[in-house]
């Protein structure tokens, strides 16, 4: 009995342990497959960070699908087997197909390939011409193969599929399901990482483009083979092409041939990493530079910017600094000469005592003539620098035209030209301006009048009180005022000054250009000299007054010069 007992005893031991273990090989077990499914799985994720890491490297100007399906095919061989690797990729003219063997197929299995993906394309691309190429191992006619095993995976982009990626082998069944699910999702995370990435740099894209559009210099930008992918208006004005469609690289080489080899000088920028400059060159359109340069990464070159930079407003600026300065030293020789030759014929015989006073009025009108240039060029200089400061004061304005009339008036005689005054009613006599400056304009005003009127001519210095709103032609009327103002003026409650000739007058077109400094040169003061620089001055005098300054003229007949001194009630 105690036998038995002791037996059943070992027994229960025994199949305690049995059950302890089973129970430790099954958990063992259990753990093994866990471990070994998360050493899988993080496989595939390093797999998939991989891919999306070598996506992120290839961007830049070459951005296209295609980066997407050769960067899944160089990493496959760390995920899965297989023997054949594929893309198809559908463009407007024809469809892409390329396929990686990495282990040698015969052709039949190659083409099997092929018409598996095209059952795959949409409608449109069914009769489309297939550019096909191969890379990997060779093909050989010796194999007898078909397709055993196919996974097709759609590439969509931007929500529309652009292609297809397939991997294909021998063997049957060969591809197992957590292999196809892992691939079929990497694909789908490489495809929206480029979307991503791709609607980022269309964003960029477009902001440069809208940025370049609006640059008066022309830009166009290249990539490593030459082809354009920007390219604004200016760039085509400059180059003559603004009606060429499908713009080349070559057409602006083409363009600009007898100027600058562009084609050789983006190669070399391109290679050396230098920047190129041409000569200055004229078009139809203007004068132009042209720069070229290379665009980089840290590591390699991306392509090739060349900037049509429009230098025809510094060409213009340089003449006319050319000609002012001319101007300025013609302006100061003739009183030096005079002077000069007076001081001579004094020193070289003895005069009579009223022959030495002419002689000593001719220099004084000489010396008086550079004073008052070298004053305006220093008033001008003060105005560019900011310096030019106002001292407003309580004045009468019809005082000051009274004592400039009387100033004037031997002047006018001499020249045999009548000057005199109409005032308006109802005229304020406190009014807050700086009576020096306005007297200065004034002062520029008047003797322009007299230097550009004919022998027997007038000039009428005009003023009234302007109420804002109300018709100048019908204020001037009123006060009995004739001016050659064709127009009214929408200003507030100001003064209005004219001084009116009876001289030659001024073009139309010309007329704007009045008041910008050193313009006059080649115009209206070209006959009878000056440097035109009293009306610049004058214009930023009324300015920094609040004012306003112009001039209207009828051909012939003579012109009128206005400006106004806001009133303040």
């Amino acid at each position: 009995m105690l036998t038995e007992i002791i037996i059943v005893i070992v027994f229960i031991i025994l199949a305690v342990i049995l059950a302890v273990e089973l129970f430790i090989f099954f958990k063992n077990k259990k753990l093994a497959q866990d471990l070994q499914n998360r050493e899988e799985s993080a496989k595939y994720k390093m797999y998939e960070i991989e891919i999306l890491n070598r996506l992120s490297e290839k961007t830049g100007y070459s951005l296209s699908a295609q980066n997407v399906v050769e960067v899944i095919i160089e990493s496959l061989p760390d995920l899965i087997d297989y023997s054949c690797a594929s893309y198809m990729l559908f463009l407007p003219e024809k469809i892409n197909f390329r396929v990686y063997l990495k282990n040698s197929v015969s052709g039949e299995f190659v083409e099997e390939v092929k018409l598996k993906m095209l059952e795959s394309s949409p409608v449109d691309f069914k009769n489309k011409k297939v550019d096909q190429m191969l890379w990997g191992a060779d093909m050989s006619a010796e194999i007898e193969d078909s397709v055993g095993s196919f996974l097709n995976i759609p590439l969509v982009i931007s929500g529309k599929t652009v292609g297809y990626f397939s991997l294909a082998d021998a063997r049957p069944n060969f591809f197992k399901e957590k292999e196809i699910l892992a691939v079929t999702e990497i694909a789908k995370r490489a495809t929206d990482a480029f979307t991503k990435l791709q609607d980022a740099v269309e964003s960029e894209n477009n902001k440069m483009n809208s940025l370049v559009s609006s640059m008066t210099d022309g830009v166009l930008m290249t990539d490593m083979d030459y082809r354009l992918l920007v390219v604004n208006s200016a760039a085509r004005r400059a180059a003559g092409l603004e009606n060429k469609a499908d713009l080349s690289v070559l057409d602006f080489a083409e363009s600009l041939k007898e100027k600058f080899d562009l084609k050789d000088k983006i190669e070399e920028s391109i290679r050396l990493d230098k920047v190129f400059t041409s000569e200055e060159f004229s078009r139809n359109v203007g004068f132009f530079k042209v720069l070229v340069s290379s665009v980089r990464d840290k590591y390699k070159p991306l392509g090739c910017v060349v900037v049509f930079r429009d230098i025809t407003k510094e060409k213009e600026i340089e003449q006319i600094k050319e000609d002012f300065i001319s101007m300025i030293v013609h302006e100061l020789r003739s009183p030096l000469d005079s002077i000069k030759k007076m001081i001579e014929l004094m020193r070289a015989a003895e005069m009579k005592k009223a022959k030495r006073q002419e002689c000593y009025q001719m220099i004084h009108s000489s010396s008086s003539d550079m004073l008052e240039l070298v004053n305006n060029l220093l008033d001008m200089a003060k105005i560019e620098a900011g310096k030019f400061e106002l001292k407003k004061q309580t004045s009468n304005i019809a005082e000051i035209i009274k004592t400039r009339v009387l100033f004037f008036d031997i002047s006018a005689k001499d020249a045999k030209v009548k000057i005199t005054s109409q005032l308006g009613a109802g005229i304020p006599d406190k009014v807050e301006f700086d009576p020096h400056t306005i007297s200065q304009v004034l002062n520029n005003l008047i003797s322009n009048a007299i230097k550009f009127n004919k022998e027997n001519g007038a000039i009428q210095i005009q003023a009234l009180f302007h109420k804002k709103g109300a018709s100048l032609q019908k204020e001037a009327v009123d006060s009995g005022i004739d001016w050659f103002i064709k127009k009214d003026i929408n200003i507030p409650d100001s003064l209005f000054v004219a001084v009116t000739n009876t001289g030659e007058g001024i073009a139309e077109e010309q007329i704007n250009k009045l008041f910008n400094k050193f313009v006059q040169v080649k115009t209206v003061f070209a006959k009878k000299g000056g440097t035109g620089l009293g009306l610049a001055i004058t214009k930023s005098i009324i300015e920094s007054h609040g004012g306003v300054v112009g001039a209207d003229s009828v051909e012939g007949h003579g012109a009128t010069f206005y400006f106004t001194l806001p009133v303040k009630q």
